[in-house]
Parts: C-alpha cells; structure tokens; sequence
C-alpha cells in the first residue's frame, strides 16, 4: 500500500512540475495544455518502467521458469509502482477529460489494476505481472510520438521518421509477440490457475490485445501510408492515385487518432 501510495504521488508531483515546461506550441488551449502535461507525466512512468522491468528479470533470471510463485522485491515493488500510477492517470482523465476515448482508457486501467492487485494481494503471479510492464519499453515511443503530434513536428523530420521506426519495431517486440507469449502461457498453465486469476487474466489479455492491434493499425495508417501510396503507385501509375488515396483516408477515418493518448 506504501509503494502504491508513493507511485501515485510520484505522478501527481511529475504532472505538477509539467507545468513549467509545456512548449509554446502546445499551451494554445487549456485542453491542449493537459494533454501535453498528462502525456509527458506517461512518457516518465514508461521510462521508469521500461527500465525496472528488464532489470528485475536480469537480477532475478529464476523468475522466468516460475511466473507463479517465485518473485522479489523489486519486482513486487514494480507492480505496486504501477498500480499507483494508473490510478494516479485514470483520476487525472476522470477530472480533466471526460471523452468517450477516456472511458475506453479507464475500461484498460480497471483490468490491469484489478490483475495487478490480485497478484501482489496474494503474492502470487507478481512476476507475470512485472513481466507485462515489459510493454512500457514500446510505450516510451508512443508517447514521444504523441508529443510530436500535439506539438506539430513534422512527420518528414528526421526525429520523427527515427522515432516512427523504433516504435514499429518495439510495438511488434514488446507488445505484439510479448502478448501473444503470455496468452499462450495462460492457456498451457490452465490447469494450474485457479478460476479467479485465469477469468481476470484472460479477460483483461483479450481486451489489452484488441486495443493494441487496433492501435498499432492506426499507426501503420498515419505513420507509413505515404510508403504505401508510393509503392502502388509505382507498381500501378497515376491513374489510380485518387482512388488509393481515398482508401487510405478511409482506413484513416476507422483507426482516427483521438483520445488523450496512445497506449500504456
């Protein structure tokens, strides 16, 4: 309860002392103005996190041969850090953002709280719990990428080409194949799962990997659609050039950006 305590105080100080360093280009309104501060305060618990997580497996490799039982401080202490910042974030949208894209958020904030307090209440499952912050390796180039879209950086620039690469890659590391590893280790573990735990840990998998698949096509679609038009219209000519762009707008219009932010 310390720990949890200490992470959502953490945040809250994180997201206080943003005020002073929101660009100019980003302070227009008094919307954009969070968005910018409540982003940041997310880019920090990712790289807290994206760090820690890694570091409790190397000096805890034994972990990974028991994600039941076996756990230490560190990685229990992560977990609590966490659950302290997603409450700490899902307060902060409740009071300054109340959009229908907020509410899928906070739908995505109960589960991984409510599996994080399950595993670190009984003391058990901690270390798959630790092991899924491995995301926020990913998320920390998310949310840069959504920094430069609130503060208009050009997607031509070499930073955010950079940045657009590393994400792609991290999001099918880090997110994509480190699902899919842990639905299928619940799946081969059921037997030895009671009820509770299996239905909270599918049920908040299953909602976790459709919101990142959606994600990752939006991604796709803002960030790389200019390689796409470029490759048809080499292969086809210009005459199809009106048509494919419609296409691509119409994917864009499915997977819009909108919300206070992407992923966690």
């Amino acid at each position: 309860q310390v720990v949890i305590g200490a992470g959502a105080a953490t945040f809250a100080i994180v997201n206080c002392l943003t005020r002073w360093l929101v660009p100019g280009v980003a302070s227009k309104t008094t919307q954009q103005k969070w968005k910018w501060r409540n982003v940041a305060t997310s880019l920090v618990h990712s790289a807290i996190t994206g760090v820690w997580a890694p570091l409790a497996f190397y000096q805890a490799p034994d972990m990974q041969d028991d994600l039941i039982n076996k756990f230490t401080y560190s990685s229990h202490a992560l977990v609590c850090f966490s659950i302290g910042y997603f409450l700490y974030d899902a307060l902060d949208m409740l009071v300054y953002h109340r959009k229908r894209s907020t509410y899928e958020l906070l739908v995505h904030h109960f589960l991984v709280v409510l599996c994080f307090s399950l595993a670190v209440t009984s003391r058990q499952y901690v270390a798959y719990g630790a092991l899924s912050l491995m995301v926020e390796i990913n998320s920390v180039f998310l949310h840069t990428r959504q920094l430069f879209i609130i503060t208009h950086e050009p997607k031509s620039s070499m930073r955010y080409k950079t940045n657009a690469l590393l994400n792609v890659a991290t999001f099918l590391t880090c997110r994509i194949l480190l699902l899919g590893w842990m639905t299928r280790w619940l799946t081969v573990h059921r037997e030895e799962i009671p009820l509770t735990f299996f239905t909270a840990g599918s049920v908040g998998l299953a909602v976790i990997v459709v919101m990142n698949i959606i994600l990752f096509c939006r991604i796709l679609s803002v960030d790389f659609s200019g390689v796409f038009i470029s490759s048809y219209n080499s292969e086809k000519g210009e005459n199809c050039r009106a048509g494919h762009s419609r296409a691509i707008g119409y994917v864009r219009s499915l997977f819009q950006e909108e919300g206070p932010r992407e992923g966690q």
